[in-house]
């Protein structure tokens, strides 16, 4: 435990952010597997509204510094190859 005022504070600021982080990157998973689900069910048009989410959140998690720059480019990468075998 710190005696430091200074490093208290750091600890709480340290556990808050990342609660914020796990939060976030949840939210993104979540996005992923809603697209999952309408590619599966082969609904195009939810499958391009799930498809618009997810991407917007991957950028912002990149942009956040919770992924890769790369691990974002290649995931949506690949979400666009999954959306564009959808047929309908």
């Amino acid at each position: 435990m710190p005696n430091i005022k200074s490093a208290k504070k750091r600890v709480l600021v340290t556990e808050t952010k990342a609660m914020q982080n796990k939060a976030a990157k949840s939210a993104v998973k979540t996005s992923l597997k809603k697209f999952d689900a309408a590619v599966a069910e082969g609904n195009r048009s939810e499958a391009d509204s799930a498809y618009k989410v997810a991407v917007q959140a991957m950028d912002k998690a990149a942009a956040k510094g919770l992924f890769h720059k790369n691990k974002a480019a290649h995931t949506k990468s690949q979400l666009t190859i999954k959306l564009n075998s959808v047929q309908g």
